[in-house]
């Protein structure tokens, strides 16, 4: 089966008029003083566990609930796909020119992957980070997280190459890990070339991208070259159930429960491969010798349980494991950066985590 999937003909989206009110709107937030904005915004959302929702998540949430199709789970395909890098744009960052940004096409199993290596500034990287993105392996691209991606690469003084493995429905479970295994074997040949030594390759994702980080670690555990470590932002861990988050956070948090149905429905052949434990790592049974890793979960997102219960699996199978519940925020919290504070602190310990899994102490 070829590759006739929409990222051959991918590009940052042109926004619609709407889009860039919300732009303007969203750019605007940032300028305003955390305190002005506690005063501001009175009535946050509550937790089970006592946690209040950021006030400029409130405010950028309900931003985004104004974009036309926001909701995914009800748009035609070709428009959920415009939506997500639509609102990437909308809400991304702005960095400085990179010293190297180079587009690839990796060798795969069906057919070249594109990709995108980043490199901050010129010298010796400190390592490389190989990246999967989110978008419940339907939607997303290396454009819709290059401002994420690009934090990454800045903060850790390491390359990051970016993947577009294949995206469901075209191509369903197991297509975006087999893409995923091609893009960490590239990653692994090409290393010396790039002045990267090999034992200094990480893997990372969010959300779907974080699920392909999490059973990729799992698969090269009997390899030669393994992930020295592995940062897993709110990842999904079990396809096969819905934990208690999902109730609490069913809806009005960005990531809703409908949508997770929805992408179910298409990235898997049949209900049934939910329980394979290459869809949902959190059912293997053994998770010892996976490499060191850093969950992040936020605490109003639908698969906040799921990730810390991945995180206290690998803790009990031996796995040194951190794990950070960023109590103030939503799902895809690293692609609002530019609009949150709280967002930018977390994106900024995971970065630093991250430095450290691969580079060690400083």
């Amino acid at each position: 089966m070829g590759r006739d999937c929409w990222h051959d003909a991918v590009t940052a989206p042109r926004l619609t008029l709407p889009e860039k009110a919300e732009r303007l709107v969203v750019r605007g937030l940032a300028t305003v003083p955390p305190r002005v904005l506690e005063k501001v915004v009175v009535r946050r959302a509550v937790n089970r566990d006592g946690e209040r929702l950021a006030p400029e998540i409130a405010l950028a949430l309900g931003a985004l609930n104004r974009l036309p199709g926001s909701d995914f789970s009800t748009q035609p395909l070709d428009r959920a796909r415009h939506q997500i890098e639509a609102e990437a744009a909308v809400f991304g960052a702005s960095y400085p020119p990179f010293h190297l940004e180079e587009d690839l096409e990796l060798p795969g199993p069906a057919g070249p992957v594109p990709a995108t290596r980043y490199r901050f500034r010129a010298g010796k990287p400190a390592g490389l980070v190989v990246y999967f993105h989110g978008g419940g392996w339907v939607l997303g691209s290396r454009h819709s997280t290059v401002s994420p991606v690009r934090f990454l690469a800045q903060h850790t003084g390491c390359d990051v190459l970016s993947v577009d493995y294949r995206l469901a429905p075209e191509h369903p479970f197991p297509a975006a890990l087999e893409d995923a295994r091609a893009a960490w074997d590239f990653a692994v040949a090409q290393a010396p070339g790039w002045g990267i030594d090999p034992a200094r390759i990480a893997v990372a994702g969010d959300s779907a991208g974080g699920n392909i980080s999490a059973v990729l670690s799992l698969d090269l555990r009997t390899e030669d070259v393994q992930p020295c470590f592995q940062l897993l932002f709110f990842p999904v861990t079990d396809l096969s159930r819905k934990s208690a988050s999902y109730a609490e956070f069913r809806d009005g948090f960005f990531l809703t429960e409908a949508q997770m149905d929805w992408y179910a429905e298409r990235y898997l052949p049949s209900p049934t491969a939910a329980t394979d434990p290459r869809v949902s790592p959190l059912l293997a049974p053994d998770l010892a010798g996976a490499p060191p890793a850093y969950v992040a979960v936020a605490g109003f997102d639908p698969l906040r349980d799921e990730g810390i219960a991945y995180a206290e699996r690998l803790r009990e199978a031996g796995v040194p494991v951190e794990l950070a519940r960023e109590g103030d925020l939503i799902h895809a919290f690293i692609n609002i950066t530019a609009v949150s504070r709280s967002a930018y602190d977390a994106t900024r310990r995971a970065a630093v985590a991250l430095r450290r899994g691969i580079v060690g102490p400083e």
